[in-house]
């Protein structure tokens, strides 16, 4: 028996009444109570009956529809089911309107609430080069995913992914096993929004782990550290480094600070007159405020930033190129590398740490105190409520008398004298 088809016409589809209308071959107008007029396609799959969307009937006209589901019926006939293709590809046309770089940043601001704190935060977006100035909107020439970032989503491979973790993967391993587990989030990400296919090209088992070596840990943490014995010739050179990397640099050893703590360091933090520099516990990785010491070289380095800072119009004591917006991490690497200096800005806490343990009498506590290390158990804490502040001082102040040995043109004889407690 022959099917019946198109027996609708264009005056009954705008004066239907409601109900469901049949055009034929499976092809129905739905008319609401409320007026509202739509296309709506069954056909059978594997035995059930599947209900297809064509548009509403203002949008779609009525050849428009006939038109659509006969292509849904002919994909049906080659084993296809129409929905799943018609999926597919708004998912395709989806993907191909984002880069990696919208893509990462659209991911980062849907998960970044559960972050510990802004720290965090600035990692994800520097490390995955999505930091965008607030004021512009322009994005930042800093991170690593800078080559990638302008790729089409869908186009990221291994190839893609080796570029960006092979250059540090041995020089900064911490730092390289980091990121390629925020690319292998991003890319999962976009694998369940149906923006990407296959197997995710940042995986490590079973991939990446054929391909890059295994990562070792440093025996003193994972960034590499200068011996303590070489940080006076370091600060004396980068004394003789008219930079504002240099000063900042400088500042990060003296104060034995995480970079990120350092270089988004503002005025109103600074009590000159108690000589405190108190870090808000947004910027702290255990998320708890810290006070350090300011010693006298301290404040000498505020003072030579006062200019960049009036010129800029902020109250950044390291301000970078654009307004209010720190110096990048990054300038503090290149000037090592162009000192030939085999070491992360974060090491230099690891290096702070040795001398405290190997040629001073400071208790231990003290010194990790002074790394705003989380010290002893919860019990324990309790009952040790102060940060021994003025204790710390004395420390940082042999610290920095000791890193400027060198500078100062005094004798570092600190391998042979044990300071005082």
């Amino acid at each position: 028996m022959a099917t019946i088809s198109n027996r609708l016409s264009a005056r009954a589809v705008t004066t239907a009444k409601p109900g469901r209308h049949n055009d034929g071959d499976g092809l129905y107008l739905i008319v609401d109570t409320t007026g509202a007029r739509r296309w709506l396609l069954y056909f059978q799959w594997h035995g059930k009956r599947k209900e297809m969307g064509l548009g509403s009937a203002g949008d779609v006209s009525l050849a428009d529809a006939r038109e659509a589901a006969g292509e849904a019926r002919r994909l049906v006939h080659e084993g296809i089911n129409p929905i799943d293709a018609r999926k597919a590809a708004k998912g395709a046309e989806e993907a191909a309107s984002y880069t990696f770089g919208t893509f990462a940043e659209e991911v980062v601001n849907s998960i970044e609430s559960g972050f510990r704190n802004e720290v965090h935060k600035a990692q994800w977006r520097t490390s995955l080069s999505v930091q965008r100035d607030t004021e512009t909107g322009e994005w930042s020439e800093t991170g690593y995913c800078i080559g990638i970032r302008d790729k089409a989503l869908a186009d990221i491979g291994t190839d893609e992914v080796l570029a960006v973790l092979r250059p540090i993967w041995t020089t900064l391993p911490e730092t390289g096993s980091r990121l390629r587990g925020r690319l292998e989030r991003v890319l999962d990400a976009a694998r369940v929004r149906g923006l990407r296919t296959g197997e995710n090209p940042a995986r490590w088992k079973g991939h990446l782990a054929a391909l890059l070596s295994k990562r070792q840990k440093l025996a003193r943490g994972h960034h590499k550290a200068l011996a303590y014995g070489e940080v006076p010739a370091l600060v004396a050179r980068l004394q003789g480094q008219p930079s504002m990397a240099a000063l900042a640099l400088e500042w990060v050893i003296l104060t034995a600070s995480r970079t990120t703590e350092s270089l988004h360091a503002r005025l109103p933090e600074i009590d000159r007159d108690a000589k405190v520099w108190t870090i808000p516990p947004a910027r702290m990785k255990a998320g708890r405020e810290h006070r350090v010491p300011i010693t006298d070289r301290m404040l000498q380095i505020i003072d030579a930033t006062a200019e960049a800072r009036e010129a800029m119009g902020t109250d950044l004591l390291f301000p970078g190129a654009k307004a209010d917006r720190p110096m990048s991490g990054m300038a503090m690497l290149m000037l090592l590398r162009r000192l030939k200096v085999d070491a992360t800005t974060h090491g230099f806490r690891s290096a702070f740490r040795d001398w405290c343990y190997e040629t001073t009498d400071f208790a231990g506590e003290i010194a990790e105190a002074a790394l705003a290390h989380i010290v002893g158990d919860a019990t324990e804490r309790a009952y040790r409520r102060g940060d021994a502040l003025e204790r710390r001082r004395r420390l940082m102040e042999a610290w920095e008398a000791y890193a400027l040995s060198k500078a100062t043109g005094e004798a570092a004889n600190d391998d042979e004298e044990r300071v005082a407690a």
